[in-house]
């Protein structure tokens, strides 16, 4: 059994993870292979496939922060929570990186070119168990959640939703429901977010389907946000509330969908409480 990684190889690991993360967020090329192995000598008889592990760990410890991860790494949530707690201690003395989070976050979006809505679906992800340290309490020293704030970019909210709507048009014509396709409508374009999803599409039959789209430039397993309204419509309408999920929304755009409330398609964690006299 391999022994605990020490505080001095945590440390070594975590400031190569940054290295990449900065480079991703500038839009830079780097390579993940030549940075596992020059990790290799300054660690204690580590695999390549032990250090991708712990990247692994590193991007669930920033998806559980709401801050963005390295798209390459996706989270692994069983982690020791003494590298939550390094991970914390990173960002605190290094504080500049949340401008990078919130460029990130705030920027204008490139829509991809050229999407193909034959290969635009893709499988969605297996609900995992989350164990600890999840819910545990943490000292963000970061106060802003730019992952929300990512999914509530509107530039990259219109765009996403206009995508998913120019999709659901294109498969109803597909099958020749081109009349059906026309009557497809973009709910909260025409009359804002307070509907409890985005678009109002339709069945093959005619029977109405409603349809939440959420976009990120990230992997499809970073966390999304909603709201208590969203919440509720999708428990009121279950058998017909479809989650669209858009990601690497900027450089290969693909979507997976889930049907049912969004309390029971995913793990969901409060994350605001409100407080009453």
């Amino acid at each position: 059994m391999a022994a605990d990684w020490s505080d001095i190889e945590i440390a070594l690991i975590i400031e190569d993870y940054f290295s990449m993360l900065r480079s991703e967020l500038a839009g830079e090329s780097y390579n993940k292979t030549f940075h596992r192995r020059s990790l290799l000598p300054l660690l204690t008889n580590r695999s390549e496939g032990s250090i991708e592990f712990k990247h692994q760990n590193i991007s669930a410890v920033l998806a559980k922060l709401g801050q963005p991860f390295i798209v390459g790494y996706l989270p692994r949530y069983n982690y020791q929570k003494v590298l939550e707690d390094k991970v914390l201690d990173y960002l605190i003395g290094h504080k500049d990186i949340e401008n990078e989070f919130r460029i990130f976050s705030e920027k204008e979006v490139i829509a991809p070119a050229e999407v193909q809505f034959d290969n635009l679906l893709v499988e969605g992800p297996e609900i995992k168990e989350i164990k600890e340290p999840w819910m545990s309490y943490n000292r963000n020293p970061i106060k802003v959640n730019y992952l929300e704030r990512e999914q509530n970019n509107r530039d990259l909210g219109m765009k996403g939703e206009e995508l998913v709507l120019d999709f659901e048009k294109w498969e109803l014509r597909r099958i020749g429901k081109g009349k059906l396709a026309d009557t497809v409508r973009w709910i909260a374009k025409e009359e804002g977010d307070g509907a409890g999803f985005d678009i109002l599409s339709k069945y093959s039959n005619g029977k109405d389907k409603y349809v939440e789209v959420k976009t990120t430039k990230l992997s499809k397993e970073a966390p999304f946000y909603f709201t208590q309204n969203e919440l509720l419509f999708s428990k009121d309408h279950s058998k017909d509330y479809h989650l669209f999920r858009l990601f690497n929304f900027e450089k290969d755009a693909k979507m997976f969908t889930k049907i049912g409330s969004l309390d029971s398609i995913c793990i969901s964690i409060p994350v605001t409480y409100r407080g009453y006299f």
